[in-house]
């Protein structure tokens, strides 16, 4: 029998009148070890929540079956494990080991048992911390792979995999992919999400293509899928192996300088960093998890005090994080790490109506900025939708659009092409080209190396992460 099942399966979020996904007939064996593709939107993330038990009755509306092991998922979750997109929604403990630990227990694993357990599943994805660091401590990289090393410590039937090495430096991603290697040699089932295709090919055996307008596109053998449909996957937004793309280099040289750091510390969690960035450039930001860049981030955009040197922008005598909120809001519009932290409406369309209402623009001028923002970033069809539902590429999007809404001329972009189909990445690089040739400055904390090679004009390498002083513990003690 099927380990998997699905019939016929389809699921519609609340008040949205889009089914995120339908028409899914599928069948997945015992072992097997498969790749899910689709574009952006095509109900990926749904289908392996609902593979996971974790989509009630009050919560939308569904249609056909699904089963796991002849089951109602909801009643076969402690054979399945799931990492999220977003790893902060499933890290529930304040010390690191103690969140691994917490599955293992609530599952009533003989306490001699467990701190193995936890001590193997963080050296599997590489975790390079003692099992007393504090979660909100973590980048979201490391939070990543603590999350996981939480889901593998389970040693699930059927193990699924939501772009699990989407905000990991290459290093973590090779170590994530070689702990997911081995936890699915071991006889798991595995479905994995990922934009990464090309890594992700030796992990799977077979690939499955979700159509967003319903149904299965294509399913087979890896090679098999990419050798019938590669061109045609490729146009509707599926990152297929082998699909490079050419620079988008600026079309004139920079500007005046638009911000400035000298120095810039914040207390454990950057080391001194400088740098400037000017009109009409690309810089972006890479370096190992851990290093600092999302932080860098947050304190070039005014919203983290710096601890020790200075940050000075736009000519002005304050630094940024002394300005007034709507003098912020028109000069550096921020995109942060998870989008959902900066979400505050719940209606897509007033997401992007907020902040240009705050700085007094027209109805008419807001209604226009909405419409042109909805348009450029193919989210038309979800303006009345909450952006709580949003998959994990449309909310990138969407949180994107909000920093644009103000037109500010210099933004700061954590992550921009997380959970991206090919379609939408093409068209999201070419929208920051087009602003960075208008004289607006970008500054793009990434792991992503396409993007980097397309787009930038200048990178900043941060150094190796800071660890603790101490020694670490040996993470199989309970501290």
């Amino acid at each position: 029998m099927s380990e998997v099942v699905l019939r016929g399966f389809g699921w519609r979020h609340a008040g949205r009148r889009a089914w995120a996904i339908r028409d899914v007939d599928l069948e997945i064996a015992h072992g097997e070890r498969v790749l899910l593709l689709g574009p952006s939107g095509a109900g990926k993330s749904t289908l392996l929540a609902a593979l996971a038990g974790l989509l009630p009755d009050d919560s939308g509306e569904s249609e056909g079956t699904v089963e796991v092991d002849g089951l109602d998922p909801r009643k076969a979750r402690e054979r399945v494990g799931i990492l999220f997109q977003d790893p902060q929604t499933q890290l529930v403990m304040a010390r690191s080991g103690d969140d691994v630990a917490f599955g293992l227990e609530n599952r009533g694993v003989r306490e001699a048992d467990i701190w193995p357990r936890v001590s193997d599943a963080l050296d599997r994805v590489g975790f390079p911390y003692p099992i007393n660091r504090p979660t909100a401590a973590l980048s979201g990289g490391e939070a990543q792979r603590l999350a996981l090393a939480g889901v593998l410590a389970m040693r699930p039937g059927l193990l699924l995999l939501d772009e699990p090495t989407a905000n990991l430096d290459p290093a973590g991603a090779s170590l994530v992919r070689e702990a997911i290697g081995r936890a699915v040699g071991s006889g798991s089932t595995s479905i994995i999400v990922e934009h990464r295709v090309a890594e992700a090919l030796p992990l799977v055996d077979r690939v499955v293509v979700l159509s967003p307008g319903g149904g299965i596109r294509a399913d087979g053998a890896p090679e098999v899928v990419f050798a019938a449909y590669g061109d045609q996957l490729a146009e509707a937004g599926v990152w297929v192996p082998g699909f490079t793309f050419p620079p988008v280099k600026a079309a004139a040289a920079a500007g005046a300088p638009l911000v400035r750091a000298d120095e810039l510390t914040v207390a454990q969690r950057l080391s001194a960093v400088s740098l400037s960035t000017s009109s009409g450039e690309v810089l972006a930001v890479t370096g190992p998890n851990g290093a600092g860049k999302s932080t860098l981030a947050l304190a070039l955009g005014g919203l983290l005090a710096p601890s020790g040197g200075a940050v000075s922008a736009f000519g002005d005598p304050r630094p940024p994080h002394k300005w007034r909120a709507t003098t912020l809001t028109g000069r550096i519009g921020s995109v942060f790490q998870n989008p959902e932290h900066q979400f505050v409406t719940t209606r897509v369309a007033d997401e992007l109506a907020l902040g240009p209402r705050r700085l007094g623009h027209s109805a008419a001028a807001v209604a226009a900025t909405v419409d042109t923002l909805l348009s450029r970033l193919h989210l038309t069809r979800l303006a009345a939708a909450n952006p709580y539902t949003l998959s994990g590429g449309e909310a990138r999007r969407l949180s994107v659009a909000t920093a644009l809404a103000t037109a500010p001329r210099l933004l700061i972009l954590d992550e921009p092409t997380f959970g991206q189909d090919r379609r939408t990445w093409i068209e999201l690089v070419t929208l920051l080209a087009a602003l960075r040739d208008e004289g607006h400055a970008v500054i793009a904390v990434t792991h992503d190396d396409a993007f980097v090679q397309t787009l930038a004009d200048r990178t900043l390498a941060l150094g190796v992460p800071r660890l603790p002083d101490h020694a670490p513990l040996p993470h199989r003690r309970r501290p």
